[in-house]
């Protein structure tokens, strides 16, 4: 019980403590969270046959090796901290303790039962999934699209860019902010054993990105190779790395095309209540967006148009004069939104993204087309800042991909 203690005291000295509710994710990430509460609760010796399990099972979780070398060292003499019983090199060890570190944080501080994510505020029945990418707390999580109302079904522990968050430029080493989507699935034997299981790549840089100049190329959700079963916290070049059982689950939810990727500095959550208020304030907004484009009042349809507004190289002065004088020539206008995705960011951009079919008819031109605007915050009130219609995507592959190759169609 002596030597439990000071293991004890070592974990929660380091944040490590019994984590409160429900496991999550993949059963190795369940396993060492037993592992960590036996050590808790005093148990050593259950807690080093669990651990013995875990690593007869995944072989490859280094994590697991330092937790079972400490709870051997334990029997001999007290430990200060997590990683005393091992034998690799001072980085190595940093990246495991951060490693664990990540995980229990995210298991101490899971969103509550209920909650719904501020970012994913409508979801068409074409989306059946969304994902959530936490970089404070190095989590990913998948939620299912309930009737229209997000339901947390997975999460995982995910490995972003050496540098952090915030891509800015070619190079950097950090993973992007913003509102992104899964365009396509590369199997794991077209690719180098870097990408493990597999990659989805994502719409990175989209045309919010483009627009802010920021450049850069191939952020894909991917595996690790084979020898790992995770990586550090901060490891990857951009792109977000799961354990390749976790990428092979989370496969099962992906559908290129369709599944949105929000990545956000800090996860927010509301209550069911608090989401549905903010998502039935937007969609006040867009629809009073289109009933003044029927309207054919130029100046109310404009009002819904930021300062900054840009679209193909125009402007909002431009846009507006070319607006007034199709106006001019109609006699009535009729526009009918379907499919309709609203996404946001997180809380340090305040951007909105929404994506619908949109069918246009008016007294001489008829038309379809996939559309997506930005909006963003303006006088207090969200106003359009881009919006285009929806192209194919290219193949980028990641800044890491061996022969650095950019670019494939």
């Amino acid at each position: 019980m002596k030597r439990a203690a000071f293991i004890r005291f070592a974990l929660v000295a380091l944040g490590l403590g019994c984590a409160a509710g429900a496991a999550s994710g993949a059963e190795a990430e369940a396993e060492l969270r037993r592992v960590l509460s036996d050590v808790a609760e005093g148990r050593a010796h259950a807690a080093l046959d669990e651990v013995d399990g875990l690593i007869g099972r995944y072989p490859n979780f280094r994590l697991a090796y330092l937790v079972r070398g400490d709870l051997l060292l334990a029997h001999v003499r007290p430990i200060g901290g997590l990683g005393n019983a091992g034998s690799a090199a001072p980085e190595r060890l940093e990246a495991l303790r951060a490693e664990a570190l990540a995980r229990l944080q995210a298991l101490r501080e899971r969103p509550l039962a209920g909650a719904i994510p501020r970012q994913l505020l409508v979801l068409p029945k074409s989306e059946e999934h969304a994902i959530v990418v936490d970089a404070s707390r190095s989590r990913v999580y998948v939620y299912e699209n309930d009737r229209g109302v997000p339901r947390l079904v997975a999460d995982y522990y995910g490995t972003l860019g050496k540098q952090g968050v915030g891509k800015l430029r070619q190079g950097d080493q950090k993973t992007p902010l913003g509102i992104y989507h899964v365009t396509s699935s590369i199997p794991g034997r077209k690719l180098p054993d870097l990408y493990g299981w597999g990659a989805f790549p994502l719409n990175y840089p989209n045309e919010w990105d483009r627009r802010a100049g920021r450049t850069g190329y191939g952020i894909w959700l991917h595996g690790v190779p084979s020898e790992n079963y995770a990586r550090a916290p901060r490891a990857s070049d951009g792109c977000i790395a799961l354990a390749n059982e976790e990428i092979a689950e989370l496969a099962k939810r992906v559908h290129p095309g369709a599944t949105p990727v929000v990545i956000a500095e800090r996860g927010e959550w509301l209550s069911a209540e608090a989401w549905r208020a903010e998502r039935d304030a937007f969609l006040r907004e867009l629809e009073t967006w289109r009933a003044d484009w029927e309207s054919r009042d130029a100046d109310k349809y404009l009002s819904h148009y930021a300062r900054e507004f840009r679209t193909d190289g125009t402007d909002l002065a431009a846009w507006g004069a070319h607006k007034r004088a199709v106006n001019a020539a109609k006699r009535w206008i009729k526009v009918a939104l379907a499919n309709v995705s609203v996404l946001r960011s997180g809380a340090r951009e305040g951007l909105i993204e929404v994506t619908f079919d949109q069918d246009y008819r008016s007294s001489n031109l008829s038309q379809r087309a996939r559309k997506r605007q930005y909006w963003v915050q303006e006088d207090g009130r969200w106003k359009i800042a881009y919006e285009a219609t929806v192209s194919g995507h290219k193949l980028l592959l990641p800044e890491s991909f061996p022969g650095r190759a950019k670019r494939r169609t």
